[in-house]
């Protein structure tokens, strides 16, 4: 099996089988690749596949799972793993002939990740669902969004990449190194609405307090006149927050609007914002950028996504390379990461040949169909 970049990652040598689908899992496994890991994705099958976005550095392999000829392949690939990925509801992985149990017997010390989005029990456990679902069950999309008005969405962010992506990346980590302690391998219920209830620790504490009364009317809601995004006279918008009373004082000193008043009576609040309001209006979001650059006030311009690969700091982080693509994170002083290219093509053949099958078994392990499912975003 063949890496996606050399063999210096902190996870050069570990192996992993990935057979999740569209965003979560295959983050995940990307980070993974990131940091050295071998990476073979399975596809085959009805279920979709991955998203380029998240494809990089790895080998895709397609196995008909139906047939004895592709479960065999499966195993005597699993035989060879440290880490087998799957993203399906409860059950099904077993019916494919990938389920913990099954996959347990040709690798005792796997580390076997299910990544779902409510979890491998209780009465929700089946069900269909998205990132907007996950966060709404948990509490964040209740307090997202002004008062009296329907939740912002934050993306698909909070639920697919944080709490379930980072978790489960996170989760594989940590059961390897507990792994080379004890010498056995562990089943991880990677569930997005649990890394999300995790995520909301400070807020659940906050909520129903004078800090977080109710939704948009929070500190961190937008109701803060210093937390909160401005426009500016071009149309674009600033971000400001000046929580602590020293950065208040800046951004108030910096807008030139004097001595700042005492910021946390709310009975000021409207005053502030009316003041901030007219202030940023009167210069474009990048002339405002280049004002508050070296000061203490936490005011920075809202860049679109297309504007973030040429910002300075953000250039001289990761340099230029990456437009379209994100660089590969945290970085490392020894064992750093890396983004290796994008490699869509079929290697099932290369792949069962090295495992061993025979040329009559590869075709009738080999699935060549054309998956269905969401494969990527449609044109609308």
């Amino acid at each position: 099996m063949t890496t996606g970049h050399g063999a210096n990652g902190p996870l050069a040598g570990i192996r992993v089988v990935d057979m999740s689908r569209l965003a979560p899992g295959p983050y995940a496994t990307m980070l993974l690749a990131d940091m050295g890991a071998q990476v073979t994705v399975v596809g085959g099958g009805r279920a979709g596949t991955q998203l380029d976005a998240v494809a990089r550095g790895k080998q895709f392999i397609a196995l008909d799972l139906k047939s004895d000829d592709g479960r065999d392949a499966l195993h005597r690939l699993v035989a060879r793993a440290d880490v087998f990925v799957e993203s399906f509801r409860p059950g099904v992985a077993d019916k494919l002939g990938a389920g913990y149990a099954q996959l347990r017997a040709v690798r005792p010390d796997l580390v076997y990740c299910s990544l779902t989005g409510y979890g491998q029990t209780g009465p929700l456990s089946s069900a269909a669902g998205h990132d907007i679902n996950y966060i709404a069950l948990t509490g964040v999309l209740g307090a997202m969004g002004p008062a009296g008005a329907p939740p912002a969405l934050p993306l698909n962010l909070v639920a697919d990449f944080a709490g379930g992506s980072l978790l489960a990346a996170s989760a594989i980590t940590a059961a390897l190194y507990e792994r080379s302690q004890s010498g056995d391998g562990q089943y991880l219920d990677v569930a997005m609405i649990d890394g999300v209830r995790s995520m909301m620790a400070m807020h659940y504490e906050m909520w129903g307090t004078s800090a977080a009364p109710g939704q948009g009317t929070g500190m961190m809601s937008g109701a803060a006149p210093f937390y909160r995004c401005y426009a500016t006279s071009d149309g674009r918008f600033v971000a400001v927050g000046a929580l602590e009373p020293q950065f208040f004082a800046a951004l108030w000193r910096t807008l030139g609007l004097g001595e700042p008043p005492a910021q946390y009576p709310r009975s000021q609040w409207p005053a502030i914002e009316e003041a901030l309001d007219a202030a940023f209006r009167t210069r474009t979001r990048d002339e405002w950028a280049e004002l508050f650059h070296g000061t203490d006030a936490c005011v920075t311009p809202v860049l679109a996504p297309d504007e973030v690969a040429a910002q300075p700091h953000l250039h001289h982080r990761h340099g230029g390379g990456f437009t379209d693509t994100v660089p590969p994170v945290p970085r490392m002083s020894r064992t750093p990461a890396r983004a290796a290219a994008t490699d869509r093509a079929d290697h099932t053949v290369a792949v069962l040949q090295e495992l061993g099958l025979s040329a009559e078994q590869i075709v009738r392990a080999h699935d060549s169909s054309t998956p269905e499912g969401l494969t990527g975003w449609p044109d609308m």
